[in-house]
């Protein structure tokens, strides 16, 4: 069958299908250690539940306006003034199903056949697809660990060109888990301040933070409010990842024409979750704190326990809940007799004959490297580990 030559340069998600096949292995009675997954193994906190049940037993079933339901706006306003200091009106905010779609949205709204994005690497394995379903060109800027993944300001400034329509930020960052300092968040408004691209702020990990503070662009340079796209949602922050609900907000004309895209795709996010939501962003945060608390606790664990093997290196996150490790040092080892390899292969060997399931960094623009997260309980890292030190003392 023919298809549509835009999807040839799309690759299926590495998380998603390596999810998947541990699931199914899983499925047949099989012991997976399974580090691959991006979703909270925390419970959706029971008041959200509530008023999602409130809602279906009030008939609040149907259709809503496609941006999303006046209440959730407004609560997802307040949010952003309270807690960002930002301040965008009711209609320069867009709800939908999942921080995901949110950004397709975007490009979608944003791009012509060539336009340029620029991606920072290590990067989240969707964005690059994002821009190329919307007839777009990521451009790919390295970031060194040594670095602390901090973008160069002027690679970003050697990056710039007439086609440049937006450039994404991540912090806390999937997959690496680091977080832009106000220097760093200084230094890349420095250099984009002089052209007129967006900035694509991915927000979605801001709550789970375990060093520093954490600071949108907007914080530190106000003047650029005016081009600032904000992205979040509740997956992460309040384990709703079933949920689907995501919003940006940014400026009126380009949320105008992402609900305008969102009109003749999906309509409206889940009335139910929306209400659901309203909950989430107006109730208390005492559930975040503990799951953060959790989080912390589970990351110095795993990362230490990480740095104990040998040829295995990993920078301690400061946020988010992945481990980004460098596993370049096992690559010219061997393995039954073959060599390692690189992480693709390693990936493949660990899930394969040690039963843990790890994303290779390949996807993520980070050859050489392994993300393992760390959202289970601290006996299955313990158990993921002793198998990650049972592969390498495999090795010759």
């Amino acid at each position: 069958m023919k298809l549509a030559r835009r999807l040839q340069a799309i690759k299926p998600s590495a998380t998603l299908a390596l999810n998947a096949r541990a699931k199914a292995l899983a499925a047949q009675g099989v012991d997976v250690v399974v580090l691959a997954a991006g979703e909270p193994d925390f419970d959706t906190p029971d008041f959200v539940k509530q008023a999602a049940i409130d809602a279906m037993k009030g008939g609040f079933t149907k259709y809503t306006a496609t941006s999303g339901i006046p209440e959730l706006r407004e609560a997802i306003r307040q949010k952003l003034e309270k807690d960002n200091a930002l301040k965008f009106a009711a209609d320069q905010i867009l709800v939908t199903a999942g921080g995901k779609q949110g950004l397709y949205n975007t490009f979608q709204a944003l791009l012509d056949e060539g336009d340029e994005v620029i991606v920072f690497a290590p990067y989240w394995v969707s964005y690059p697809d994002m821009v190329h379903l919307a007839g777009g060109r990521p451009v790919i800027i390295p970031t060194r660990e040594e670095d602390g993944f901090a973008p160069d300001p002027e690679a970003i400034r050697r990056a710039l060109t007439p086609r440049t329509r937006a450039i994404i930020l991540n912090s806390p960052a999937n997959p690496t888990g680091a977080v832009y300092s106000r220097a760093t968040l200084e230094r890349i408004a420095d250099a984009v301040r002089g052209h007129d691209c967006l900035i694509v702020s991915d927000d979605m990990y801001e709550k789970l933070l375990y060093e520093g503070q954490f600071l949108n662009l907007g914080n530190v340079a106000p003047d650029l409010i005016p081009r600032l796209v904000v992205s979040n949602g509740l997956s992460k922050s309040y384990a709703m990842t079933g949920w689907r609900i995501g919003y940006v907000a940014g400026p009126k004309p380009l949320i105008a024409a992402m609900t305008m895209v969102q009109d003749q795709s999906t309509s409206n996010a889940s009335s139910i979750a929306q209400k659901a939501a309203v909950a989430a962003l107006q109730g208390p945060s005492d559930t975040i704190s503990a799951m953060v608390a959790e989080y912390k606790a589970r990351r110095d664990l795993f990362v230490n326990g990480l740095n104990a093997l040998e040829g295995v290196r990993c920078r301690m996150p400061e946020g988010a809940f992945y481990a980004l490790a460098d596993v370049r040092g096992l690559a010219q080892r061997r393995y039954k007799g073959a060599p390692v390899g690189d992480s693709m292969r390693i990936s493949e060997i660990l899930l394969d004959d040690f039963r843990v399931a790890a994303v290779p960094g390949d996807p993520f623009g980070a050859p050489g490297y392994v993300r393992m997260s760390f959202v289970t309980s601290r006996e299955v890292l313990r158990k993921g580990l002793a198998r990650l030190g049972e592969f390498v003392a495999a090795l010759s």
